[in-house]
């Protein structure tokens, strides 16, 4: 009796050691005088971090009122409303000094020497552009969570990538891999399009994905969840903040310091955390 009873215990105490393998160590938050703050990307080669500002009570509003923060990585902000102009910015990517941004049905290209917005793209189809991610050949992917699919831009021409997904948001290159996070899911995308799920049960809006490393990932849920994907599928529970009423929108990331920087939305500000 007594070898019956300690097995399951024995098991039950590893799976909770396994669940607590990682956790969040809170390093600063920035001042909050953003509006809005929506996604964040962290440019390593310039140690700066853009910031999205929605500036408005509508996140889908037309309202030229929207635009990109600029922060330093210490959390102190250089510019609230760096480069302005835009309706209602959301994920942005970086490639050869030029910040790509989802904006509705737009994605704008900014001269990130210059900090002005350099030329639109016109989506063609697109309601309401969310998330971006562009490969090392600078073709760009940006998810459209109203019209419910996900784009390829080459060469400033726009194709239909995926269609009939379920609530498209965060997009992620990484090498020769493509990654998608649609309604409470992690997707891997095939080279035949078809989507191998990763893992799910990620509820509250799946909106931010970053890789950690080898095949761990970071994923955020804008309600205010953050979770840690292991390579198996397993995953953890980082931060849980919705009783708050605390979002936890479109994260980036510093591979080097292991920093994720988290934008909190109505609340107007970013918070970095270690990833431990």
């Amino acid at each position: 009796m007594k070898k019956l009873v300690f097995v399951p215990l024995f098991s039950l105490s590893l799976t909770a050691l396994y669940a607590q393998q990682h956790q969040l160590i809170k390093k600063w938050e920035s001042d909050t005088v953003l509006k809005v703050s929506e996604s964040v990307l962290f440019d390593a080669k310039n140690n700066v971090l853009y910031v999205t500002n929605i500036d408005g009570t509508e996140p889908w509003g037309k309202d030229g009122k929207g635009s990109v923060g600029k922060l330093g990585t210490e959390g102190k902000i250089i510019n609230a409303e760096w480069v302005t102009g835009l309706d209602a910015p959301k994920g942005m990517g970086l490639y050869k000094g030029k910040l790509y941004v989802a904006d509705m049905e737009n994605l704008v290209v900014i001269d990130i020497t210059k900090g002005s917005i350099e030329k639109k793209i016109a989506v063609e189809g697109a309601q309401g552009l969310n998330d971006v991610s562009i490969d090392k050949n600078g073709v760009v992917y940006v998810s459209d969570s109203r019209a419910k699919r996900l784009y390829r831009v080459i060469n400033e021409k726009t194709e239909l990538f995926l269609d009939n997904l379920k609530g498209p948001n965060g997009v992620l290159v990484r090498g020769e891999d493509l990654y998608l996070l649609d309604a409470g899911g992690m997707y891997k995308v095939e080279k035949d399009k078809t989507l191998t799920k990763i893992t799910d049960g990620m509820d509250g809006g799946t909106d931010g994905i970053e890789n950690v490393a080898g095949n761990d990932f970071i994923i955020s849920c804008w309600a205010g969840v953050i979770w840690y994907v292991n390579a198996d599928g397993t995953k953890e529970k980082l931060l849980d903040t919705r009783e708050e009423k605390r979002n936890t929108a479109d994260i980036g990331w510093d591979v080097k310091t292991r920093t994720v920087y988290v934008p909190t939305f109505w609340k107007n500000s970013v918070v970095a955390y270690e990833v431990k």
